[in-house]
């Protein structure tokens, strides 16, 4: 996969980061109408809509993990983006990491609408390839839903190629039909798809399987009386039905060493079930091949001594490691010391004590930029589906199985094994093993623990008292107020913002 995303970057498509979700109709020196001929221009589309994933990992770190009791940002000079998204700060309506978040995922959404409008049997005969790439397509248009519904709620669903003074008139859905859309391309995806996947990086209808069976355990999370992603169902024995699918698949298992499930040269390993690819070309420029993410991640003055190049986590804006998170880790865990570097030393030679998240940084294949780094980022690993399961064979209390996938994951990271594990202690060790992989908040809200455990949290470790208390409403972000202005009175905007 990581070849074609760049054939795709260079090819004569031509999608740029400005188009946005009122940017309906495609925009390229070559148009749609004189495009799509054969099977290679399909393929150089669909490399486009992966293209699109690479704001992914992006919005997840920054309004997931770093929304969550993971993280802690004092933040008390800085007027960085991601501190008040990590503050709860109710003033979020201009904030570029909420616009971005929103944006991105129609680009995507344009591009696979585009490839499902356009593709036939007359420019691309064989029946096998053509299912093959409107799965494809189908599962991505879903994927970027379902980080719009969790992240906004009910959003425009927009399934078909329209134009943008179309798009001006389409007000938001419900969650419930964003959801109606997201099962219906997934169940397709499923039946379209092949059973392993093509290309690494490209999804298999198992694939397809573990994605509708995380949307399903989502759906049926509570409410909390706001339009958000949990619509108080009970979907949990269709999810466990999907989850028993992927495991008995035999194609994913359990990877000895937690260290190699993320390193760049061990990166598409038996633990990972679908992950964004990205490319270190060892030639520089932000050309969207590469990820930003560990220069997201590290201090910038941790960098100034350790790489050869600017970027980091400025001073003012320090995204390090709460002290719930430190504290919550036993001596023996492998996990801790490879997600997170605790202490080291500046340019001063003197000694920080500021923690900072070292999971995907990986030293061996350090970029010629901040912006190009190779690693990929997993969106879902095999020991989250076989937790996903623990969490739905909870529901009818503790169990020797549920024992049993805790504990096989705890033996990984060098842990003793537990008895009687119960939601609370399955959380506490989702928390550690996904620590810098954003599932921490969505994990909080699906299981209906967010406003609990985040102002309990709050209570302990805000020491700076910079933090409004977590609220229902904060579950999901406000609407960015760019769209909102695009035509005043199409939206209204979540409650709880200002």
């Amino acid at each position: 996969m990581k070849r074609i995303i760049l054939l795709g970057v260079l090819s004569i498509f031509g999608f740029t980061a400005c188009e946005s979700e009122l940017d309906q109709a495609p925009l390229s020196n070559r148009n749609a109408s004189n495009f799509y001929n054969n099977e290679t221009d399909f393929e150089q589309a669909i490399v486009g809509v992966y293209n699109a994933l690479n704001y992914h990992e992006i919005s997840q770190f920054f309004l997931s993990e770093v929304r969550s009791d993971n993280i802690y940002i004092a933040g008390l000079a800085g007027v960085r983006d991601w501190i008040p998204v990590s503050n709860f700060s109710r003033t979020l309506i201009t904030n570029p990491l909420i616009a971005n978040a929103w944006n991105d995922p129609y680009v995507g959404i344009l591009r696979a609408n585009t490839v499902i409008e356009k593709l036939n049997e007359n420019v691309v005969p064989d029946e096998n390839v053509r299912n093959r790439m409107e799965g494809e397509s189908k599962f991505l248009r879903a994927f970027f839903y379902f980080d719009l519904v969790r992240f906004f709620g009910g959003v425009p669903v927009i399934d078909k190629i329209i134009t943008p003074t179309e798009a001006l008139a389409i007000s938001r859905s419900t969650p419930q039909e964003v959801y109606d859309l997201i099962v219906s391309d997934l169940e397709d995806a499923i039946a379209l798809l092949p059973e392993t996947p093509s290309e690494q990086g490209r999804p298999s209808s198992v694939v397809a399987k573990a994605l509708l069976g995380k949307v399903f355990l989502t759906m049926s999370g509570p409410t909390y009386n706001i339009s958000g992603p949990g619509l108080g169902v009970d979907n949990t024995s269709k999810a466990l039905t999907l989850f028993n699918d992927v495991i008995r698949s035999g194609q994913y298992g359990y990877v000895n060493d937690y260290a190699s499930i993320f390193g760049s040269r061990s990166e598409d390993n038996a633990d990972i079930v679908f992950s964004i690819q990205h490319i270190n070309d060892g030639v520089g420029g932000n050309r969207g091949i590469g990820t930003t993410l560990p220069t997201d991640m590290y201090h910038e003055p941790w960098a100034r001594v350790n790489m050869p190049f600017g970027g980091g986590v400025p001073s003012d804006g320090l995204i390090t490691p709460s002290n719930q998170i430190l504290a919550s880790f036993e001596d023996a865990d492998v996990r801790d010391d490879f997600s997170i570097l605790r202490n080291w030393v500046d340019a001063n030679g003197s000694t920080s004590n500021e923690a900072m998240i070292t999971k995907f940084l990986d030293l061996a294949d350090i970029p010629v930029d901040r912006f190009n780094w190779g690693i990929n980022f997993p969106v879902i690993r095999y020991t989250d589906v076989l937790l996903m399961k623990a969490e739905i064979l909870l529901k009818s209390g503790p169990s020797q199985e549920v024992d049993n996938i805790v504990n096989s994951i705890r033996s990984r990271a060098g842990l003793q094994p537990l008895s009687n594990v119960d939601l609370d202690t399955l959380l506490s060790e989702r928390q550690k093993e996904f620590f810098g992989e954003g599932l921490r908040f969505h994990d909080l809200v699906r299981t209906g623990k967010v406003i609990d455990v985040i102002n309990d949290w709050e209570d302990i470790d805000d020491t700076a008292n910079v933090m409004n208390p977590m609220e229902a409403n904060f579950i999901i972000y406000p609407i960015s107020q760019t769209q909102i202005e695009v035509n005043p009175g199409l939206y209204e905007q979540n409650p709880g913002y200002n």
